[in-house]
């Protein structure tokens, strides 16, 4: 039988901290997560149940999955990094001359896991959590999660810098992708990355529409009525991340809410001999997620990625990008390219890592901290006269500069 996820209001008593230990505690508002065998009676309950501020059949998840280049070109990325001691998107986003790492900011990575043992992560320093909400296990058998964990706050790899935000000392890895997980472990992993203290929370998924039709159809659904069950399942999905997204908003006042970063899609075919291009995905499109675009060189110059969905708030870099490989039996520093916007996500997760670092004290909440990663934006970067609006958002982000001798504090983005 198909489940029903409910996500319940709850209050959770937190006593308050300061000078004055006779207060009463305060209250702030919360949310339970429960499953449900999906009946027409748990249906006519959640309707009517006050504490269930959304609900929804489970649909499951997949990755923004990359591209992989031929093995020439690929081969070619790599020696180029190496060459330059760097990835090219590092450079292209201000990191590599940044006065800031990361230092003191918690980033959360949803994605297919880590493997820890790739020496990008052999840093004393560096306090891993994983969890694991999908039963397969802690680890990552596909290598995704690890090259974007990398791309955020990889050590550098013989030389060679792949992370954008090399200083981070805490890193929350929580497997989401794998076996035959779905919505709740999408949530679960979201809910267990607020409640350990994520500043950064970034996500290069999406929820598996045709996957999720298919197998409506396969289980007796006539082919139009999978269709119209999966869109309504789909819908229900997207509020009820927009309840979680919701719930983080509000609990930027007593500092629990982090920037949510996810990557906008590689379904668009702008290279095709009919070119097209698809909207962004879901939970991309949600409401108050900095979705991301890809963007690529061409020559000396910026374009966007041929695969990028449309109508991303803003663009980082996608193609050719070097980061953590997988790990052998025989060897543990591997680097490998990929492509997608899968990429780019990461590195704008860096990138607000940076700008949380560079936040004066009371600025550093998740609200400010998207403001000012928007702000850094220069569609002007991106030069191809093709490219419109919708293509790129608000542009190419950029890490901090040096802190303003004008103002105390201040801040202004790298250049």
């Amino acid at each position: 039988m198909e489940k029903l996820i409910l996500l319940k209001s709850a209050a959770s008593a937190e006593a308050v901290r300061g000078p004055m230990p006779r207060m009463a505690p305060t209250r702030r508002a919360s949310l339970e997560i429960e499953v449900v065998d999906a009946n027409s009676e748990a249906l006519r309950l959640a309707e009517e149940d006050d504490t269930v501020k959304a609900h929804a059949r489970p649909m499951p998840l997949k990755l923004i999955a990359p591209r992989k280049a031929n093995d020439a070109t690929s081969r070619s990325q790599i020696q180029a990094a190496i060459s330059a001691g760097k990835s090219w998107g590092i450079e292209a986003v201000g990191g590599h001359d940044c006065p800031y790492d990361g230092d003191g900011v918690v980033v959360a990575v949803l994605d297919t896991g880590i493997d820890r043992h790739h020496v990008a992560f052999d840093d004393q320093d560096l306090e891993i959590i994983e969890r694991d909400f999908t039963g397969t296990g802690n680890g990552d058998t596909d290598g995704h999660g690890t090259h974007c964990a990398a791309t955020i706050f990889g050590r550098d790899v013989n030389g060679v810098r792949i992370g954008v935000a090399p200083g981070i000392r805490k890193a929350l890895i929580a497997k989401v992708i794998g076996g035959s997980a779905g919505t709740e472990a999408l949530l679960e992993g979201f809910q267990w990355a607020l409640s350990n203290g994520a500043n950064i929370v970034s996500m290069s998924l999406g929820f598996d529409f045709p996957n999720y039709r298919e197998w409506l159809v396969r289980n007796g659904y006539a082919p139009e009525a999978a269709t119209s069950q999966a869109l309504e399942t789909f819908m229900d999905n997207i509020r009820l991340f927009d309840t979680l997204l919701e719930m983080n908003r509000h609990q930027q006042a007593i500092g629990r809410s982090a920037v949510v970063v996810a990557a906008s899609g590689n379904e668009s075919g702008r290279d095709a001999d009919k070119p097209y291009v698809i909207q962004r995905s879901s939970p991309s499109a949600a409401i108050g997620v900095i979705s991301v675009g890809a963007v690529m060189r061409d020559g000396d110059e910026l374009t966007i990625a041929p695969f990028s969905n449309t109508n991303p708030t803003l663009v980082g870099p996608g193609v050719g990008i070097v980061s953590a490989g997988k790990v052998t039996a025989t060897k543990n520093d591997a680097l490998e390219a990929m492509d997608g916007t899968s990429m780019a996500c990461p590195h704008i997760a860096g990138l607000a890592a940076l700008h949380w670092q560079a936040a004066s004290i009371h600025d550093r909440k998740a609200d400010e901290i998207g403001a000012r990663v928007r702000n850094s934006c220069r569609r002007e970067l991106i030069t191809d006269e093709n490219v419109t609006i919708a293509d790129i958002g608000q542009g190419l982000a950029l890490a901090p500069g040096k802190p303003s001798a004008s103002k105390r504090g201040g801040w202004q983005p790298g250049r």
